[in-house]
Protein backbone atom coordinates (compact mmCIF):
# COMPACT_ATOMS: atom_id res chain seq x y z
CA UNK A 1 0.00 0.00 0.00
CA UNK A 2 1.21 3.23 -0.87
CA UNK A 3 1.06 6.21 1.64
CA UNK A 4 -0.25 9.24 -0.80
CA UNK A 5 0.77 12.44 -2.28
CA UNK A 6 2.71 14.32 0.49
CA UNK A 7 1.21 17.39 2.01
CA UNK A 8 3.58 19.84 -0.62
CA UNK A 9 2.86 17.73 -3.66
CA UNK A 10 -1.11 18.19 -3.19
CA UNK A 11 -0.32 21.94 -2.56
CA UNK A 12 0.97 22.14 -5.66
CA UNK A 13 -1.33 19.78 -8.20
CA UNK A 14 -4.21 22.77 -6.46
CA UNK A 15 -1.80 25.25 -7.60
CA UNK A 16 -1.18 24.33 -11.30
CA UNK A 17 -4.08 25.85 -12.31
CA UNK A 18 -7.33 23.96 -12.87
CA UNK A 19 -8.88 24.81 -9.84
CA UNK A 20 -10.51 27.50 -8.85
CA UNK A 21 -9.15 30.63 -6.93
CA UNK A 22 -9.57 33.61 -4.80
CA UNK A 23 -7.43 36.25 -3.92
CA UNK A 24 -7.41 38.24 -1.02
CA UNK A 25 -4.65 41.57 0.24
CA UNK A 26 -3.73 42.40 3.34
CA UNK A 27 -5.65 46.14 3.59
CA UNK A 28 -8.52 45.78 1.23
CA UNK A 29 -11.96 44.74 1.80
CA UNK A 30 -12.69 42.84 -1.50
CA UNK A 31 -12.11 39.37 -1.92
CA UNK A 32 -11.70 38.31 -6.07
CA UNK A 33 -11.96 35.94 -8.09
CA UNK A 34 -9.19 35.12 -10.20
CA UNK A 35 -9.98 34.65 -13.96
CA UNK A 36 -7.52 32.39 -14.70
CA UNK A 37 -3.95 31.13 -12.78
CA UNK A 38 -1.32 28.60 -13.47
CA UNK A 39 2.11 27.84 -11.87
CA UNK A 40 5.32 26.88 -14.31
CA UNK A 41 8.16 24.58 -13.12
CA UNK A 42 8.99 27.10 -10.40
CA UNK A 43 5.67 26.79 -8.77
CA UNK A 44 4.88 30.76 -8.63
CA UNK A 45 1.29 31.17 -8.92
CA UNK A 46 0.68 33.35 -11.95
CA UNK A 47 -2.89 35.12 -11.28
CA UNK A 48 -5.08 36.71 -14.40
CA UNK A 49 -6.66 39.74 -12.87
CA UNK A 50 -8.99 42.94 -14.28
CA UNK A 51 -6.87 46.38 -14.44
CA UNK A 52 -9.75 48.16 -12.57
CA UNK A 53 -10.03 45.97 -9.21
CA UNK A 54 -8.67 47.39 -6.15
CA UNK A 55 -5.96 44.69 -5.94
CA UNK A 56 -4.41 46.09 -9.17
CA UNK A 57 -4.69 49.49 -8.67
CA UNK A 58 -3.03 49.44 -4.96
CA UNK A 59 -0.21 47.40 -6.90
CA UNK A 60 0.80 50.78 -8.98
CA UNK A 61 1.27 52.48 -5.81
CA UNK A 62 3.60 49.62 -3.50
CA UNK A 63 5.57 47.21 -5.28
CA UNK A 64 4.24 44.50 -3.46
CA UNK A 65 2.11 43.89 -0.98
CA UNK A 66 1.12 40.85 1.08
CA UNK A 67 -1.56 38.22 -0.04
CA UNK A 68 -3.40 34.47 0.36
CA UNK A 69 -4.26 33.07 -2.68
CA UNK A 70 -7.36 30.65 -1.57
CA UNK A 71 -7.20 27.77 -4.22
CA UNK A 72 -10.76 25.15 -3.75
CA UNK A 73 -10.70 21.57 -4.74
CA UNK A 74 -13.97 20.55 -6.43
CA UNK A 75 -14.97 17.08 -7.53
CA UNK A 76 -15.51 17.01 -11.02
CA UNK A 77 -18.81 15.24 -10.73
CA UNK A 78 -22.23 16.72 -9.86
CA UNK A 79 -22.58 16.23 -5.61
CA UNK A 80 -24.31 17.68 -2.86
CA UNK A 81 -20.92 18.59 -1.34
CA UNK A 82 -17.94 19.02 -4.25
CA UNK A 83 -15.50 20.27 -1.88
CA UNK A 84 -12.32 17.63 -1.88
CA UNK A 85 -10.12 20.31 -0.01
CA UNK A 86 -8.51 23.89 0.46
CA UNK A 87 -5.27 25.42 -0.12
CA UNK A 88 -4.22 28.69 1.06
CA UNK A 89 -0.82 30.08 -0.52
CA UNK A 90 0.53 32.85 1.89
CA UNK A 91 3.02 35.63 0.33
CA UNK A 92 3.52 38.74 -1.59
CA UNK A 93 1.56 39.47 -4.67
CA UNK A 94 3.01 41.91 -7.32
CA UNK A 95 2.44 42.83 -10.95
CA UNK A 96 4.50 41.19 -13.44
CA UNK A 97 6.95 43.61 -15.24
CA UNK A 98 5.58 44.65 -18.95
CA UNK A 99 8.41 42.69 -20.24
CA UNK A 100 8.07 39.75 -18.79
CA UNK A 101 4.02 39.44 -19.20
CA UNK A 102 3.32 38.53 -22.48
CA UNK A 103 5.19 35.21 -21.45
CA UNK A 104 3.21 34.95 -18.38
CA UNK A 105 -0.57 35.12 -20.39
CA UNK A 106 0.72 33.16 -23.03
CA UNK A 107 1.58 30.31 -19.85
CA UNK A 108 -1.32 31.19 -18.39
CA UNK A 109 -3.24 30.76 -21.92
CA UNK A 110 -1.80 27.12 -22.41
CA UNK A 111 -4.03 26.07 -19.69
CA UNK A 112 -6.94 28.40 -20.52
CA UNK A 113 -7.26 29.83 -24.11
CA UNK A 114 -8.58 33.17 -24.19
CA UNK A 115 -8.55 35.54 -26.72
CA UNK A 116 -8.31 38.09 -24.36
CA UNK A 117 -4.75 37.22 -23.54
CA UNK A 118 -2.86 37.75 -26.90
CA UNK A 119 -3.25 41.69 -25.66
CA UNK A 120 -1.54 41.82 -22.62
CA UNK A 121 1.92 42.52 -23.30
CA UNK A 122 1.22 44.12 -26.87
CA UNK A 123 -0.53 47.45 -25.83
CA UNK A 124 0.12 50.35 -23.46
CA UNK A 125 -0.39 48.53 -19.60
CA UNK A 126 -3.06 51.37 -19.39
CA UNK A 127 -5.03 50.48 -22.46
CA UNK A 128 -5.06 46.80 -21.19
CA UNK A 129 -8.09 45.25 -20.04
CA UNK A 130 -6.54 42.50 -17.97
CA UNK A 131 -3.33 42.09 -16.20
CA UNK A 132 -0.91 39.23 -14.14
CA UNK A 133 0.09 39.19 -11.18
CA UNK A 134 2.61 36.64 -9.68
CA UNK A 135 2.56 35.63 -6.17
CA UNK A 136 6.01 34.86 -4.09
CA UNK A 137 5.12 32.32 -1.47
CA UNK A 138 5.98 32.61 2.17
CA UNK A 139 4.47 29.35 3.20
CA UNK A 140 1.19 27.30 2.19
CA UNK A 141 -1.22 25.63 3.91
CA UNK A 142 -3.88 22.36 3.28
CA UNK A 143 -7.21 21.13 4.32
CA UNK A 144 -8.15 17.88 2.83
CA UNK A 145 -8.94 14.33 3.29
CA UNK A 146 -5.42 13.64 5.14
CA UNK A 147 -6.16 16.57 7.66
CA UNK A 148 -4.54 20.07 8.05
CA UNK A 149 -0.84 20.85 7.12
CA UNK A 150 1.65 23.67 6.72
CA UNK A 151 4.51 23.79 4.09
CA UNK A 152 7.18 25.73 4.11
CA UNK A 153 8.30 27.56 0.79
CA UNK A 154 11.29 25.26 -0.23
CA UNK A 155 9.09 21.99 0.45
CA UNK A 156 6.17 23.94 -2.09
CA UNK A 157 8.77 24.53 -4.63
CA UNK A 158 10.66 21.21 -4.56
CA UNK A 159 7.41 19.30 -5.10
CA UNK A 160 6.41 18.58 -8.51
CA UNK A 161 2.02 18.32 -9.25
CA UNK A 162 0.84 15.10 -9.95
CA UNK A 163 1.15 14.16 -13.71
CA UNK A 164 -3.07 13.42 -14.11
CA UNK A 165 -3.73 16.77 -12.71
CA UNK A 166 -4.71 18.60 -15.96
CA UNK A 167 -7.05 15.48 -17.30
CA UNK A 168 -8.26 14.28 -14.01
CA UNK A 169 -11.40 15.75 -14.26
CA UNK A 170 -12.14 13.54 -17.48
CA UNK A 171 -11.09 10.21 -16.48
CA UNK A 172 -13.33 11.20 -13.23
CA UNK A 173 -16.28 12.15 -14.75
CA UNK A 174 -15.94 8.72 -16.73
CA UNK A 175 -15.08 6.59 -14.31
CA UNK A 176 -18.18 8.02 -12.75
CA UNK A 177 -20.64 7.59 -15.35
CA UNK A 178 -19.24 4.28 -17.34
CA UNK A 179 -17.92 2.21 -13.68
CA UNK A 180 -20.47 2.39 -10.86
CA UNK A 181 -20.85 -1.40 -10.89
CA UNK A 182 -16.60 -1.57 -10.02
CA UNK A 183 -16.69 1.04 -7.23
CA UNK A 184 -19.91 -0.46 -5.49
CA UNK A 185 -17.43 -4.13 -6.43
CA UNK A 186 -14.26 -2.02 -4.48
CA UNK A 187 -16.46 -1.09 -1.43
CA UNK A 188 -17.68 -4.93 -1.29
CA UNK A 189 -14.26 -6.03 -1.44
CA UNK A 190 -13.18 -3.89 1.70
CA UNK A 191 -16.37 -3.90 3.85
CA UNK A 192 -18.63 -6.98 2.26
CA UNK A 193 -22.28 -6.51 1.55
CA UNK A 194 -24.23 -4.09 3.66
CA UNK A 195 -27.91 -3.04 4.34
CA UNK A 196 -28.49 -0.56 3.21
CA UNK A 197 -25.43 -0.01 0.40
CA UNK A 198 -24.12 3.40 -0.34
CA UNK A 199 -23.77 4.95 -3.77
CA UNK A 200 -20.23 5.23 -4.63
CA UNK A 201 -19.31 7.63 -6.50
CA UNK A 202 -15.68 8.67 -7.84
CA UNK A 203 -14.81 11.59 -6.92
CA UNK A 204 -10.93 11.70 -7.04
CA UNK A 205 -7.49 10.42 -9.60
CA UNK A 206 -3.97 10.28 -8.87
CA UNK A 207 -0.39 8.62 -9.50
CA UNK A 208 -1.21 6.72 -6.41
CA UNK A 209 -4.87 6.12 -6.20
CA UNK A 210 -8.79 6.58 -6.55
CA UNK A 211 -10.62 8.31 -4.69
CA UNK A 212 -14.60 7.75 -3.37
CA UNK A 213 -17.77 9.14 -1.56
CA UNK A 214 -20.25 6.76 0.01
CA UNK A 215 -23.49 8.53 0.36
CA UNK A 216 -26.34 6.79 2.03
CA UNK A 217 -29.63 5.99 -0.52
CA UNK A 218 -32.04 7.92 0.89
CA UNK A 219 -32.36 11.34 3.19
CA UNK A 220 -31.46 10.46 6.95
CA UNK A 221 -28.88 7.90 6.93
CA UNK A 222 -25.37 8.49 8.17
CA UNK A 223 -23.16 11.33 6.76
CA UNK A 224 -21.32 10.68 2.92
CA UNK A 225 -17.80 9.74 3.62
CA UNK A 226 -14.71 9.29 1.40
CA UNK A 227 -12.40 6.87 1.06
CA UNK A 228 -8.79 5.83 -0.65
CA UNK A 229 -8.22 3.07 -2.63
CA UNK A 230 -4.49 2.90 -3.59
CA UNK A 231 -2.61 0.79 -6.41
CA UNK A 232 0.49 -1.18 -5.56
CA UNK A 233 3.03 1.28 -6.59
CA UNK A 234 2.51 5.08 -7.54
CA UNK A 235 2.07 5.26 -11.48
CA UNK A 236 3.96 7.40 -14.55
CA UNK A 237 1.61 7.57 -17.18
CA UNK A 238 -1.76 7.39 -18.68
CA UNK A 239 -1.29 3.91 -19.86
CA UNK A 240 0.05 3.01 -16.21
CA UNK A 241 -2.90 4.94 -14.86
CA UNK A 242 -5.69 2.85 -16.91
CA UNK A 243 -4.14 -0.15 -15.78
CA UNK A 244 -3.90 -0.03 -12.60
CA UNK A 245 -7.56 1.02 -11.78
CA UNK A 246 -8.68 -1.62 -14.24
CA UNK A 247 -6.37 -4.49 -12.37
CA UNK A 248 -8.16 -3.03 -8.95
CA UNK A 249 -11.67 -3.32 -10.67
CA UNK A 250 -10.93 -6.95 -11.56
CA UNK A 251 -9.62 -7.58 -8.19
CA UNK A 252 -12.36 -6.19 -6.46
CA UNK A 253 -15.44 -7.93 -8.91
CA UNK A 254 -13.61 -11.18 -7.58
CA UNK A 255 -13.45 -10.44 -4.25
CA UNK A 256 -16.86 -9.36 -4.01
CA UNK A 257 -18.34 -12.26 -6.41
Amino acid sequence: MTKGPSAAERVRTLAYGVAGATLAVLGLDEELTVAAHATGDDGVPLLLMPTETAIVQALRQEPDLPATLCVNDLAPVPLADRVRGTAWLHGWVSEVPLEGRREAAIRISRLHPRADLLDIGARIPAEQEWTVLSLDIAEAEIDDLWGEESIEPEDYAAARPDPFVAVESGMVAHLDAEHRTELVALFRARYGRVVPEPVVRAVGLDRFGLRVRCSPPASGGPAPFDLRFDFPKPVRDLNGLRCAYRKMFGFARDSAA
